[in-house]
């Protein structure tokens, strides 16, 4: 019976993602995310190097622009140093023009969420100007994650050159430093869905709704990526057929991987809620 249950959910799921044309918003939150995760990473480079070491900070932003983007985390980080290198002075125009991209994926993020919480916006809508200030509460927010996580990095490191002894033990610190970067990654990526979760929704949502959601899209995710890594580096024939813009193909398709299993999750949320309304409408008709 509860398997019966089960796939009677997942059904229901599965419709209702396709009803909201799913596939669609993924590849819209796909493409406006490709377009704002170079000028988001250029203004990240260009306001944080003043607090911390440019090496290191390159380091930490290939590594993370690596989890969203399998395989090529570290070119995307090339072309940003390339940028910052040679590239002239911005002006005020580049400076807002940048602004305005880097925040475009949150945006498409919000639109898509109120499809699929579509029996939220009915009731209550959001006003415009928190619609424009939540995507830049993100940009800082990611800004200050990643120093936060730079300078854990920078501190691991140097406890790599020293043999510390604690009561009596030798404590090495070699190879810490991957592993330490990659937890504090995922730690930051089940916070960050789940505050995707609790805010970009119109209206409220339970904090434990919201921390399954962001953990079961952060392994899901997780497993997925290494497939797409597989994939590309054993089986894919997306070099010989996209030539040049394989690059480009391969970012894309690996975005809108990532966005799928966002949207998806937050239909699982959408179809709880449903269910839980549904019941609470059943508990006060018998009770009339």
């Amino acid at each position: 019976m509860k398997t019966k249950n089960f796939l009677n959910f997942l059904f229901r799921v599965l419709a209702g993602f396709r009803r909201n044309q799913g596939l669609l918003l993924s590849g819209a939150l796909a493409y406006y995310t490709l377009l704002s995760i170079v000028p988001m990473s250029i203004l990240a480079l260009l306001g944080l190097s003043h607090i911390v070491g440019e090496r290191q900070l390159y380091q930490t932003l290939s590594v993370y622009l690596d989890m969203l983007i399998p395989g090529y985390g570290a070119t995307l980080s090339a072309e940003v140093r390339v940028f910052l290198a040679h590239g002239k002075t911005v002006g005020i125009a580049g400076f807002l023009i940048m602004i305005f991209f880097s925040s475009v994926a949150f945006t498409v993020l919000e639109n898509a969420m109120s499809v699929i919480f579509y029996h939220r916006v009915k009731v209550r809508r959001r006003h415009f100007l928190v619609s424009v200030i939540i995507p830049y509460v993100y940009i800082f927010l990611l800004g200050l994650g990643i120093v936060i996580v730079t300078f854990i990095a920078g501190a691991i490191q140097a406890l790599q050159l020293r043999n510390l002894m604690l009561f009596g033990w030798a404590l090495d610190f070699r190879g810490a430093y991957g592993v330490v970067l990659y937890g504090l990654g995922v730690i930051g990526e089940i916070f960050m869905l789940t505050s995707v979760y609790m805010v970009m929704p119109v209206g409220r949502m339970t904090f434990r709704h919201a921390l399954i959601g962001g953990m079961t899209a952060t392994v899901l995710w997780e497993m997925t990526r290494r497939v797409i890594v597989w994939y590309y580096s054993t089986l894919s024939m997306v070099n010989l057929i996209y030539g040049s813009f394989a690059g480009a193909v391969v970012a894309l398709l690996g975005i809108e991987a990532a966005s799928l299993i966002l949207l998806l999750g937050a239909q699982v949320i959408a179809e709880l809620e449903r269910d839980r309304r549904a019941h609470k409408d059943k508990e006060s008709g018998f009770g009339t």
